[in-house]
């Protein structure tokens, strides 16, 4: 039974809200961060990736980049730049991209339910990168941005949604990548409703912010730990997170891009692929269908498509996780022909999200920064429930969700 619960939200005015509102912390690197923040001071990247406002020989995960982000939100506070609500409120989010359009509840969500699987995973997460967030998350005492959490649809949820939809919004801006986004305050007189479906729903999933959540859910220990008049019902005890229907979401595929053939000439290569794909030149760069990858070598794009030994031995495979293309191309290819054995450390290979397209696969070997490029075919949303129900984790870098929420519009103080 999944728990939801309004919060008093840390938010900017309607006048700043784009201003304020900043590309998640996790999809842009120091300088990239720096150069979106550059002239605008009011930029949430100034507490999420608060290194910029360092000099650049301050090691990012020091001590002072923490006291920075704590000092830089008390400021935003003190100075009215975030203002908390004086009551506990749910919110929409709504994300319009090219005519795809997707509104989510925000609210937060409990701990224990992420530690006891009803809110369940799909993907592994990285130490380095839960000890960054749980130490942001102490420090500043806040969580600075949702995580992306979706469900099966509830036809009542559904027809609340549509009566606040019909209500003024608090905010709304459309970002420089062109995607609109707008917040609304849902009226208390929806919260016990809202409360109670939820409460229906025996299972909710992690569609992205793996790594939000398992910093949340680390942070609470240290709270916990800290308090020794500790209840339950501290904000600590609970995430912010956006909750979206199932139906709605748009999955992107995340392609891969290798740096070397692993010793091996382009005859070799193509060889070695024989023996597990089908393998064709092709216009196609983006694949049609499951089942189909297509691969960009030396100015020329291939359909592979995996031959009838490999899909026989894909159906006899004992795990979910092991039938999606991501996988067929990590165990048949990825790792036998070009050695990449663990594609979380390897340094042979990287990860494009879907939303820079297939040109970027293209520009990166057309330079020679990489040897071959794939472009895959999007996990879908029903794969992602199946391999969550099953207690299974994705291969990788699966999934690109689009668009991506903004951090700073909707804050929760623990």
């Amino acid at each position: 039974m999944a728990v939801i619960r309004p919060f008093k939200a840390l938010k900017p005015s309607k006048d700043n809200a784009n201003l304020v509102a900043s590309v998640p912390y996790d999809v842009v690197n120091r300088e990239e961060a720096k150069e979106k923040a550059k002239g605008n001071k009011l930029s949430f990247l100034r507490i999420t990736r608060s290194e910029i406002d360092l000099p650049e020989n301050v090691n990012p995960y020091s001590d002072e980049v923490y006291k920075k982000a704590k000092e830089t939100l008390e400021q935003f506070i003190k100075e009215k730049i975030l203002i908390q609500d004086t009551k506990p409120h749910f919110y929409l989010y709504r994300l319009l991209m090219a005519g795809i359009t997707q509104v989510g509840i925000v609210g937060t969500f409990s701990v224990d339910e992420y530690d006891g699987n009803i809110i369940l995973k799909h993907e592994k997460t990285r130490k380095e990168k839960e000890d960054d967030r749980t130490k942001h998350i102490i420090t500043t005492e806040a969580q600075t941005g949702p995580v992306f959490l979706t469900y099966r649809g509830v036809d009542s949820i559904n027809k609340i949604v549509e009566k606040v939809l019909e209500t003024e919004p608090l905010f709304y801006f459309t970002s420089s990548d062109g995607i609109r986004h707008t917040i609304w305050q849902v009226l208390e007189e929806h919260n016990s409703t809202i409360i109670d479906e939820i409460g229906k729903v025996w299972n909710l999933y992690i569609a992205d912010g793996h790594h939000r959540a398992a910093s949340a859910s680390r942070a609470q220990k240290v709270k916990k730990e800290l308090n020794p008049n500790h209840t339950g019902d501290e904000e600590y005890n609970y995430f912010i997170g956006v909750l979206f229907p199932a139906e709605q979401l748009y999955i992107m595929p995340y392609n891969r891009v290798v740096f070397n053939l692993n010793g091996n000439t382009k005859k070799d290569f193509l060889g070695k692929i024989s023996e597990k794909f089908i393998y064709d030149r092709t216009n196609v760069k983006e694949p049609e269908s499951p089942r189909n990858i297509c691969m960009y070598l030396e100015g020329e794009w291939y359909l592979l498509k995996p031959k009838d030994s490999v899909i026989a031995s894909i159906n006899l495979a004992k795990s979910v996780a092991e039938t999606l293309d991501v996988s067929i191309l990590q165990d048949f290819l990825l790792n036998p022909i070009l050695g990449i054995d663990d594609p979380r450390t390897n340094k042979n290979i990287d990860f494009i999200g879907g939303i820079r397209g297939t040109a970027e696969l293209e520009k990166l070997v057309n330079s020679g920064k990489a040897a071959v490029a794939f472009s895959m075919y999007p996990v879908s949303v029903n794969d992602l429930m199946r391999i969550a129900d099953a207690g299974e984790v994705m291969p990788p870098k699966s999934t690109w969700f689009e668009p991506k929420l903004r951090d700073g519009l909707l804050v929760h103080l623990i």
